[in-house]
């Protein structure tokens, strides 16, 4: 992997894993210091993240990880409940029964946490990367990998928070994609997508970092 791709896939996971937080100033010489590259291919990174909208260039001041506004977070959300139903489908339709039998290592977890989050990122991941349709998981794995920050930034505000609840819920839309139950799957991925909303958005909305208008 070329030099630059190294240096942007750790900044940005830095980033998405929140050892940077939202409103936190970063300074090309610093983060070169930190990676052990000179400060060409950490620009370019920052570059590419400030396409992405993770990051805001100042100017003559150097760079600001994002604040996470109320409204982007229920954009990317509202996006996942587009596009993952639809990866679900196409897995349901055009996988093979080997690859649905696959998400049955996602039918436990032992653990709490970062490690949940791990779980819960990689399972949701594995059905986009089902579907088949590159362009489909490129896309959804995306707006997973970003939903981890909210994830992130909200867990320690979510009270009475239930994993196993959450295994079971993804336990179920297993059983019925290996049924191959289009409607059903469908049901449950969605219901499953307005419950984290429902979790995560009031959460955020009680975290000082987080800011109200569209920051993004």
């Amino acid at each position: 992997m070329l030099l630059r791709d190294n240096v942007y896939n750790s900044l940005r996971s830095d980033i998405l894993m929140c050892r940077f937080l939202p409103g936190d100033d970063m300074r090309e010489q610093e983060l070169a210091e930190r990676y052990a590259v000179s400060r060409q291919p950490v620009r370019e990174a920052l570059l590419r993240l400030e396409r992405e909208h993770l990051v805001t260039v100042q100017p003559r001041q150097g760079y600001r990880v994002n604040p996470i506004s109320i409204s982007d977070a229920r954009d990317l959300l509202r996006f996942r409940y587009a596009v993952e139903p639809a990866c679900v489908s196409e897995a349901i339709e055009h996988a093979s029964d080997n690859i649905l039998r696959g998400l049955d290592q996602y039918r436990s977890f032992d653990g709490s946490g970062e490690d949940f989050i791990d779980y819960n990122r990689a399972f949701h991941i594995a059905l986009a990367q089902a579907s088949g349709n590159r362009r489909m998981a490129s896309a959804a794995r995306d707006l997973i990998e970003q939903a981890d920050r909210l994830v992130r930034i909200s867990i320690a505000n979510v009270k009475g928070r239930d994993h196993m609840q959450l295994v079971g819920e993804h336990v179920s839309l297993i059983d019925a994609m290996q049924r191959r139950d289009q409607r059903g799957a469908a049901r449950i991925i969605k219901a499953h997508i307005e419950k984290t909303e429902k979790r995560v958005l009031p959460a955020l909305a009680r975290n000082a970092i987080i800011v109200e208008g569209r920051d993004l």
